[in-house]
């Protein structure tokens, strides 16, 4: 059986001082535990992770979805969002990295639809429908993440599916990928994670399912590359 919501690892609380409170409620970044731009070099390597390891293609035939940008997206979203569960239990900078990783996210979006070719106006008028359903769905799949399976179907069913998921056991194939895949990242080394952002993905069906292994330790050199 997969981890519940209890088993799961609470955010780190880092404790600030008076000043960087203030900056920080100034809308600035306080002082982090690693550089801006080891932060940010990790954090493009892991929203790489969610675009380039994962297997799309049998999310298209798992999940009977349409191979389109839509689509894309969804799939996409999904695993962002994982890794901003997973990251925000490494305190302020994990929270940090974040903001950096959803950043990446939508200049990818952006970039993609201009080779795609989509008119300037539409384009902009998608991103800002594409932004509100982003946000909708993570708060969707945080709440769905914090219920039993029943409540996190009903999140993947609401924005993964966008309520037109008739099998059941596409739900549940998505429901189980979920959990696992938390619990796999939650394996995961956080300081390995902050330095070299690489994360790989378990496969949406696994050979053995009762093998959900740990991963092997990134290496990195002295300034986290």
């Amino acid at each position: 059986m997969f981890s519940t919501t209890k088993d799961f690892p609470q955010p780190v609380e880092e404790k600030v001082g008076t000043f960087t409170k203030i900056i920080e409620a100034m809308g600035f970044t306080g002082p982090l535990k690693y550089s801006k731009w080891k932060i940010k070099i990790a954090a493009l390597r892991m929203y790489t992770s969610c675009v380039k390891k994962t297997d799309f293609e049998e999310f298209f035939l798992r999940c009977q979805m349409p191979d389109t940008f839509n689509s894309w997206f969804l799939i996409t979203l999904l695993h962002v969002w994982m890794c901003l569960v997973r990251m925000k239990q490494e305190g302020r900078t994990g929270k940090y990295m974040c903001r950096i990783i959803v950043h990446f996210m939508w200049e990818d979006v952006e970039q993609r639809g201009r080779v795609m070719g989509v008119n300037p106006y539409i384009l902009k008028k998608n991103m800002m429908v594409m932004t509100n359903n982003f946000y909708a769905a993570i708060l969707g799949y945080d709440e769905g993440i914090l219920s039993d399976d029943h409540g996190l179907a009903a999140a993947l069913w609401r924005t993964f599916f966008n309520q037109k998921c008739e099998d059941p056991r596409q739900l549940e194939l998505l429901v189980e990928y979920v959990r696992k895949q938390i619990q796999y990242l939650d394996s995961m080394n956080g300081e390995d994670l902050l330095l070299t952002g690489e994360v790989s993905w378990r496969p949406l069906v696994e050979k053995n399912p009762q093998s959900v292994l740990k991963p092997h330790s990134p290496v990195y050199n002295d300034e986290g590359l």
